[in-house]
């Protein structure tokens, strides 16, 4: 097995501070250990989105009320969003590869329970336990990535992980329809939940035999008053949002929020270890890589879900048959995704600016197709393909480039935090659209009206990538 460890940059340090921390000593590692990874990354996130064509399902089986399948959704999201911070720092203090396991243990025992649920609060409590597993792995993939891999390697291992990405998030619902519509032993929708088992045991075992070890040298450890104040502010930021709250409780996260920045510049200055350290947003890179990552998230769950209501609900399709509808996007993410870290090494942030400028003319194409045949939805769909795989597989790569071995899981949980919280905020954005368009026009002039505002956020991500520095990659 091989062990990374971190060792003191200089013997005349002080040994507790984690300044005194540099890069590994060894970085390489088979292709098998990248697997492990994609595959963790690949089912936590399929997860995300699978469960939306589930819903009417879980509805008849369950008896669940509109309360209980809105928590089936969202407290998965929440706890995801609110653990990915403190689930780096632990990753960084404990082992990466101890905390991915673990929490890619606790995400197939959650999934167990969620396959077996015999009500509709066993199986909130189930997705909430999901989201504790995957805020848990999540930052250690990116983590274990950056200080493993290096070069060329790390560049066609965040290729490879922005295609795990895509393709748990684009093809979720036609995986959700194509497993309901089986039918697997009589299961129906518990075969989203229970298919997790097989897949999540293998990646375990596997990960304890492939995967390198990795932590800081420190004697540090984990600030407890800080991981309740970050808690508690991304809460506060995310749980209105997925309960449909209004927006103005959001305002609740600012005091929180403001103590935990306090109190880590606090511990940075006396030396001590602070959650997310500092000196982290003294890069540039990273600074505006967060932004970026968190402004074009608005832009991709929020499109998501107006799309599957709008072919469900409005052309009266079937969650199969608008699953497949998903696959010309998703086989342009593939084509772009595959290609782009190749793209992002001699172009940098070109490529990003690129990448979401034609997610927003796929989007247009969309817009200007909303009251044609669905068939005329197959253009726009794979040109908003080909941009999302532009931006999503080399992002992590150039937010990440500069930032510290001894950081990369803090920083690859706050880069996580910052994606889960624009998802949210982008959902009630345009789903607010949305649906206010709804009583006025119906479903065509919603889609569109809701189009129109994304290919305005496309475009200001496009102006704020240009804050990037010219060479990131």
């Amino acid at each position: 097995m091989t062990t990374l460890q971190e060792r003191p940059a200089s013997t005349a340090a002080p040994a507790a501070t984690e300044s005194t921390v540099a890069t590994p000593v060894r970085a390489d590692t088979g292709w098998g250990a990248l697997l492990v990874l994609l595959t963790g990354t690949f089912v936590t996130l399929l997860d995300f989105f699978i469960v939306n064509v589930a819903i009417p399902s879980i509805q008849v089986d369950l008896r669940a009320g509109p309360s209980a399948v809105q928590w089936v959704v969202a407290g998965f999201g929440l706890a995801l969003a609110a653990g990915l911070i403190t689930g780096g720092r632990l990753g960084d203090l404990y082992g990466r590869r101890r905390l991915y396991t673990s929490g890619l243990g606790l995400f197939t025992l959650a999934s167990a329970a969620c396959g077996l649920a015999p009500t509709a609060g066993v199986l909130v409590a189930g997705r909430v336990v999901q989201g504790v597993g995957a805020a848990l792995l999540m930052p250690q993939v990116l983590a274990i990535i950056t200080t493993v891999y290096t070069g060329a390697r790390r560049a066609r291992a965040f290729s490879a992980y922005g295609v795990a990405v895509g393709l748990g998030a684009v093809f979720g619902q036609l995986v959700g329809g194509l497993l309901i519509r089986m039918d697997i032993a009589g299961l129906g929708w518990r075969s989203i939940f229970l298919i997790n088992l097989p897949i999540g045991v293998a990646a375990v075992a596997a990960s304890r035999r492939l995967l390198p070890e990795s932590r800081s040298a420190t004697g540090a450890r984990l600030d407890l008053v800080g991981t309740v104040l970050v808690t508690l502010g991304l809460i506060a930021v995310v749980h209105p949002l997925v309960a449909g709250e209004s927006a103005s409780w959001c305002l609740a996260a600012l005091p929180p929020l403001a103590a935990f920045a306090l109190r880590q510049r606090r511990l940075a200055r006396r030396g001590g270890a602070p959650l997310v350290h500092p000196g982290l947003f003294g890069d540039r890179a990273y600074t505006v890589g967060v932004l970026v990552s968190l402004a074009f998230q608005l832009t991709m769950a929020s499109f998501f879900l107006v799309l599957a209501v709008y072919l469900q609900d409005g052309r009266g399709l079937s969650a199969l048959a608008s699953g497949l509808l998903f696959a010309p996007l998703g086989v342009g993410y593939l084509v772009t995704s595959v290609l782009s870290g190749r793209f992002a090494a001699g172009r940098g942030r070109r490529t990003l600016t690129v990448g979401t400028l034609v997610v927003a003319a796929g989007y247009a194409l969309l817009a200007f197709a909303a009251h044609d045949p669905v068939g005329w939805l197959v253009p726009g769909l794979t040109v908003a393909g080909v941009g999302m795989g532009l931006v999503v597989a080399p992002l992590p790569s150039i937010v990440l480039a500069g930032v510290a071995a001894r950081h990369a899981a803090a920083a690859s949980g706050v880069l996580s935090a910052a994606q889960q919280a624009g998802n949210a905020i982008g959902v009630a954005l345009i789903g607010s659209v949305f649906y206010g368009a709804l009583g006025t026009g119906g479903f065509p002039h919603a889609f569109t009206l809701g189009l129109t505002v994304l290919v305005a956020l496309g475009v200001a991500v496009a102006l704020l990538v240009r804050l990037l520095p010219r060479r990131t990659a």
